[in-house]
């Protein structure tokens, strides 16, 4: 007899902070990548010295890409629950709204910038600030899709 897989049940919010999750590791895994990340030598530990731009647009460091790795591993595991997932997505998106403003108030040349940003970077926190936080209270179907469980 063979045993078929087990299925969990996520719900939407889950799903979304999942994938929210995943695109967070993908860019901290990006930001290390040559030729994605343009003028990669010049990627530093942390501070605004770091001449790295993902995508050629936003400024990165070691931290920042580090930063992105985090939030990646914890929209993942904080997935597994409904009440995880919206901590995620609101929890995150204030963190994000905090960094936008952290950016519009700093000199960009200056020791204050040690994530780093640019402009690009605080336009980029914005839209994930006010994403995040209205995919974490917006209502959603109570409804659960079923995936698979690969136990």
């Amino acid at each position: 007899m063979t045993a078929s897989p087990a299925t969990v049940r996520r719900a939407p919010r889950q799903l979304i902070a999942l994938a929210v999750g995943a695109v967070f590791l993908l860019v901290g895994i990006l930001g290390f990548i040559p030729g994605i990340t343009t003028n990669y030598e010049q990627l530093s530990g942390a501070g605004h010295e770091s001449g790295a731009l993902l995508l050629g647009v936003f400024q990165v460091s070691i931290l920042h890409n580090i930063v992105h790795l985090a939030f990646g591993v914890a929209g993942i595991l904080l997935a597994r629950t409904v009440s995880g997932a919206k901590a995620f997505l609101v929890g995150g998106g204030v963190v994000y709204l905090v960094l936008w403003l952290y950016g519009l108030l700093i000199d960009h040349g200056s020791a204050a910038n040690f994530v780093p940003v640019n402009s690009a970077d605080n336009w980029l926190h914005l839209g994930l600030a006010v994403g995040m936080i209205a995919l974490g209270l917006i209502p959603l179907s109570g409804s659960k899709a079923p995936i698979a469980d690969s136990r």
